[in-house]
């Protein structure tokens, strides 16, 4: 494996890491969070006899720099579109003519994000528990599954002011997060990561042997993902569906668990609906964060494109 920093620009430098098979087909994964940093578990997804399997660490987490998890590093520079021409970069920079792509959760908005705009770059798809961080999936996210998670959702509004928590909590939190105060920072991180794991997790937010267990990591975390939340993803509301028309010709394979209270099956449906040249698939058993019928239905999808390859994309 070699690895590596890329200079992209507002004092930016991306990590990323590069695997398998140098004259493979070149793949990429668009990693979720966001915040969350590259995860290496995709290294044993893709074969690296077969495949030049590439990870990145986005703008302020991972090994990439500066990092978010100092308070006093800006993320004015830190937006989707600067993601995404982060991957434009990195891929210009690894030489790579196209590559198939796969992503899930944050991960499939900003890979989805990329596609529409660089469609020529992309030879296949593959994504899981999807997300187009459209207008209302923030808001069920914030609010409206507190249908589901009441108690949790009274603790959630809890760590913010009383004034506040009728309001976008995400950009109440956001700024609790970048108080001067560091006790008032440790404590929102804690708050907002408890609802953040009761969605990904089903209604389970005990950080005992999770991420959120380490102080930074739930600090960055919580930091990047309410930045992005509270800004909309920085998106147009509908961007990415209603610009699904540039992927015609790109095949793809959608994976998503019917019990995904982070991101909900309609947002798979939507997705499907204005791209014909993707296949659903609905895992029963999932929720957001995958099981084995999820890993059984990746692994399905990267060996139906491993078949299909015409060779390296360099």
């Amino acid at each position: 494996m070699n690895e590596g920093w890329l200079d992209v620009g507002d004092g930016q430098r991306i990590h990323y890491e590069v695997s398998g098979n140098s004259q493979g087909k070149p793949a990429v994964v668009f990693h979720g969070g966001p915040g969350s940093g590259l995860n290496p578990r995709w290294r044993e997804d893709f074969d690296p006899e077969h495949w030049l399997l590439v990870l990145w660490d986005q703008r302020g987490c991972g090994q990439s720099t500066p990092h978010a998890g100092d308070p006093a590093t800006s993320l004015e520079h830190n937006t989707t579109q600067h993601l995404i021409d982060d991957a434009e970069k990195l891929r210009e920079h690894l030489g790579i003519e196209k590559w198939l792509i796969a992503g899930a959760s944050w991960g499939s908005t900003l890979m989805l994000a990329y596609a529409v705009q660089h469609p020529h770059r992309v030879s296949e798809m593959i994504i899981s528990a999807v997300t187009t961080s459209r207008p209302e999936e923030h808001a069920w996210l914030t609010r409206g599954a507190r249908l589901f998670f009441p108690d949790h959702f009274a603790e959630l509004q809890r760590g913010v002011p009383e004034e506040d928590r009728d309001g976008n909590l995400a950009v109440a939190y956001h700024r609790l997060l970048n108080s001067p105060d560091p006790e008032t920072r440790a404590k929102a991180a804690h708050d907002w990561n408890k609802w953040d794991l009761t969605l990904m997790s089903g209604g389970d937010n005990d950080f005992t042997g999770t991420r959120y267990e380490d102080p930074r990591t739930s600090y960055t975390l919580a930091r990047i993902v309410t930045h992005y939340w509270g800004n909309e993803a920085f998106l147009e509301a509908n961007h990415i569906l209603d610009n699904l028309d540039r992927l015609t010709g790109i095949p793809g394979v959608l994976i998503h668990g019917r019990r995904d209270f982070g991101g909900p099956p309609e947002n798979a449906w939507a997705v499907a609906q204005r791209w014909p040249d993707a296949e659903l698939v609905f895992v029963s058993d999932a929720g957001h964060q995958a099981t084995s019928s999820t890993d059984s239905a990746l692994q399905a999808a990267i060996e139906k494109f491993r078949q299909g390859a015409t060779g390296p994309g360099r």
